[in-house]
């Protein structure tokens, strides 16, 4: 039954500038923008020297551009990597009810092909980026089953290799057969997350990686696997606890899921954002002192539990406590928001925090939705007797309560602030005047001279 995936094909190679809404063309610019900034973040995370570095021993080469860095390596290598640096920080954008997300790999991958390719219009990028969230964002509505597999790696390195075909010309019989080379490599467990491992971030570099490859190889003639994802051995089988994928797939074409992508106002996991909105709303109304609290609750889908209700440590790796609903929302409680430097040692290590932390505690409601992220309830209990609490429906930075531009932007220049070596604030206003006009950029090698801090110098 190869039906399904012939459908992802022809959407992710027909689709054209002209077919997209103009909200959806202004998602897509908004969130490619969103995402350069959170892999230039990335390179200044904990083990981005360590991977960029190594990637370099795997070979030499010029084809792109590593993101923060200046450094330019094979397109394979600069993908895996700027996909590590965008997801490194927990700070890129995700698809809430697919599970994934998407911008992480697809946009690696993208953004390596174009750079190779050379002479790739904005307008080929921005339509290759929405084709291919598209396709990514599908995979993941359409699963019925919890997280076995890390989705954002899985289903994202489809819509990746989606975006990789269409920017290098692969006809439909080439595009099948680099996703069945696609699926022979995909991978990427949840057992990371559940240890708490760095590597976590790198199966996001891994499945941007392997899309390149797939496409390379599908190129040269190599044949894939097609019945990929209804197949006895295909991803709704091994990778995915079954799926229904008729109702997205009616969707292509009409329903953009680029303009349901949620931004992440806070560099944790998207998992510990609802929790923050309540506990930001609760401070507002209430002015808490935090020496008053004396407990607080997340009521929450299993699946956020299961995310995010590990134990605060004392002093724990930043990878850790990004994913830690205790530890997030302790910051959240004492300085009324959570930024990158919140993860920076000084913070993780003190006292204070962890003290608050403990008081900190995720419950599971009665949600049967195994992808469910919402919705959520924060109750506060303070040392006079009193309870405070607020439902929290729609978690701060998705569609339904979206952060506007001055803060899009606030967040983008702190990203590139950031970085192993930050952008200057003339690139930094530059980067953000060519994706906001991306449609008629008639090369991206000029926005991507922007991204790297050493093309001035002789890099490039």
């Amino acid at each position: 039954m190869t039906a399904a995936v012939e459908r992802l094909a022809r959407h992710a190679l027909e689709a054209r500038l002209a077919d997209l809404p103009a909200a959806a063309a202004t998602a897509a610019k908004t969130f490619i923008l969103d995402s350069i900034g959170a892999g230039v973040a990335g390179s200044g995370s904990v083990f981005a020297d360590a991977v960029l570095q190594t990637a370099k021993g795997w070979g030499a080469g010029r084809d792109a551009t590593v993101w923060g860095s200046g450094a330019r390596l094979p397109a394979a290598s600069a993908a895996l990597v700027n996909g590590f640096q965008m997801h490194g920080q927990e700070f890129d954008c995700v698809h809430e009810r697919a599970v994934v997300h998407p911008m992480a790999t697809i946009l690696a991958v993208a953004w390596a092909s174009a750079e190779r390719r050379g002479g790739v219009t904005g307008a080929e990028l921005l339509v290759a980026v929405t084709v291919a969230v598209d396709i990514a964002a599908t995979l993941g509505i359409a699963s019925r089953g919890g997280l076995r597999f890390f989705r954002p790696g899985t289903a994202g390195g489809f819509g990746a290799t989606a975006a990789a075909a269409r920017l290098r010309g692969l006809d439909h019989a080439r595009l099948m057969d680099a996703f069945g080379i696609y699926y022979s490599q995909t991978g990427g467990t949840m057992q990371a997350h559940l240890e708490g491992a760095p590597v976590l971030a790198m199966q996001i570099g891994f499945n941007a990686r392997n899309a390149i490859v797939a496409c390379d190889l599908a190129a040269a003639g190599m044949g894939g696997p097609h019945d990929v994802l209804e197949g006895p051995f295909g991803y709704y089988t091994l990778i995915e606890a079954g799926g229904d994928l008729a109702p997205p797939l009616a969707e292509l074409g009409r329903v953009w899921r680029v303009s349901e992508l949620s931004h992440k106002p806070f560099p944790c996991g998207r998992a510990t954002h609802g929790g923050v909105t309540g506990i930001l709303r609760l401070k507002a109304e209430h002015a808490i002192d935090q020496d008053t609290v004396t407990a607080v609750r997340l009521i929450a889908p299993p699946l956020i539990h299961r995310l995010v209700a590990r134990p605060d440590m004392s002093d724990p790796p930043a990878h850790y406590a990004r994913l830690c609903m205790a530890y997030v929302a302790a910051v959240a409680l004492e300085r009324g928001t959570v930024e990158l430097a919140d993860f920076l040692p000084h913070r993780l290590g003190d006292p204070t925090l962890h003290n608050l932390a403990a008081r900190i505690g995720v419950e599971i409601d009665d949600n049967k939705d195994a992808n469910a992220l919402g919705p959520q309830r924060v109750e506060i209990d303070l040392a006079d007797g009193r309870r405070l609490a607020t439902d929290v429906a729609d978690v701060l930075g998705s569609p339904a309560n979206p952060l506007g531009r001055a803060a899009q932007l606030a967040k983008f220049r702190q990203c590139c602030a950031s970085g192993a070596r930050p952008l200057s604030a003339d690139r930094v206003e530059r980067i953000i005047e060519l994706v906001d006009g991306l449609e008629t950029l008639t090369g991206i090698d000029r926005l991507a001279a922007l991204v790297s801090p050493l093309a001035a110098d002789g890099d490039r």
